[in-house]
C-alpha cells in the first residue's frame, strides 16, 4: 500500500506539471485568432488606392472562430488534467481520473507517457481499494462471513 500511495502522489504531481504545459500550449491558437482579426481589419480598409486586393473577410472570421475554439478546448483539457491531479491526491473520482488518463494518451509525448502510467497504476486492485475504501471493507466482511458459514 505504501508504494501505491507514493505512486499516486507522484502521478498527482506529474498531472499538475502536464496541466501547466497544456495550459501554456493552449494559448498558441490565439495567434491564429489574432491573424484572423488582422484579416478582418484589412478587409474593412480601402486597399484600392494602393493597388492591392484585400483578403476576404470570411477567411478572417474562420481564423478567429477556430483559434478561439481551440484555445477554449485547450484550456478545458488543461483544467481536466489539473482536476485529475487533484482527484489523485485526494483519492476520489476514480472514473474521472481514468477517463482523463485515456484522453491524455492522445497528446504526444508527455500526455501519452502520463496517461499510460496513470492507466497502469489505476488498474491495480490495491489502488482501487484506496479509491473505494467502502468496497474494501464490504468485501472483507463478506469474505469473513462466507468463510464462517
Amino acid at each position: 500500500m505504501n508504494h501505491d500511495s507514493e505512486h499516486l502522489r507522484l502521478l498527482s504531481i506529474f498531472h499538475y506539471v502536464v496541466s501547466a504545459w497544456a495550459g501554456l500550449f493552449a494559448f498558441f491558437p490565439l495567434l491564429y485568432a489574432g491573424m484572423g482579426s488582422f484579416f478582418i481589419y484589412a478587409a474593412h480598409h480601402d486597399h484600392a488606392q494602393a493597388g492591392r486586393e484585400a483578403p476576404p473577410e470570411v477567411l478572417g472570421w474562420i481564423f478567429v472562430v477556430f483559434g478561439c475554439a481551440f484555445f477554449l478546448i485547450g484550456l478545458a483539457v488543461a483544467l481536466c488534467i489539473l482536476l485529475s491531479g487533484r482527484a489523485l491526491a485526494r483519492r476520489n473520482r476514480y472514473w474521472f481520473v481514468f477517463v482523463v488518463g485515456c484522453i491524455e494518451c492522445l497528446f504526444m509525448p508527455f500526455g501519452t507517457i502520463l496517461g499510460v502510467f496513470t492507466l497502469i497504476i489505476l488498474s491495480r486492485e490495491s489502488v482501487k481499494m484506496l479509491f473505494f475504501p467502502e468496497r474494501a471493507a464490504g468485501s472483507s466482511q463478506t469474505t469473513a462471513f462466507d468463510e464462517g458459514a
